[in-house]
């Protein structure tokens, strides 16, 4: 959960500034970009939702995998206003239903403590929000947006390597 927030939230945090110096968009642009990923979102929660009574692990795994993917695809078509619509977009799809499958997750980990275990995850995922968008906005001002961006793939692939690794341990427990 800390790492896949932190990811989101070290790129996230500073699409504004990127939108603006790097891809070069007016407010009306951006504010429509911003307006279609808050769309993406409301759909891939749905969709999502609608799969992980079967398939939780793997859209743990999945959705972080993806969105690294599309960070780095950033990096190299940020410039491009069109490509980098449909990444954003595609980012609101999968960094908006991201949380519903983790929330799932404790719930089934925790199904007498659903409650005490929901707190925690709101404590850790405020903390990593705090600390993506800190450590993002170090390296954005130090070394550029792409270090922020890159960062935020490198810890969405270390969310994924964590699921997996609690996906083989849920299937330990079960046998």
């Amino acid at each position: 959960i800390m790492m896949l927030f932190m990811g989101q939230f070290a790129l996230f945090t500073y699409l504004r500034p990127f939108l603006e110096s790097v891809t070069r968009l007016d407010i009306a642009a951006l504010s429509a970009i911003l307006l279609a990923m808050g769309l993406a979102g409301v759909l891939g929660t749905w969709c999502v939702g609608r799969r992980l009574r079967t398939r939780l692990f793997g859209i743990l795994i999945v959705i972080p995998l993806v969105m690294a993917a599309l960070a780095v695809a950033l990096v190299a078509l940020g410039a491009s206003p069109v490509p980098t619509a449909l990444l954003l977009v595609a980012w609101g799809f999968f960094g908006t239903a991201a949380p519903v499958g983790w929330g799932t997750w404790l719930s089934r980990t925790l199904p007498d403590d659903a409650e005490a275990g929901g707190g925690l995850q709101v404590a850790v995922i405020q903390l990593a929000i705090t600390g993506g968008a800190a450590i993002g906005g170090t390296l954005f001002d130090t070394v550029g947006w792409w270090g922020a961006f890159t960062f935020g793939s490198v810890l969405l692939c270390g969310s994924a390597l964590a699921a997996f690794a609690a996906s083989h341990m849920a299937r330990r427990s079960s046998q």
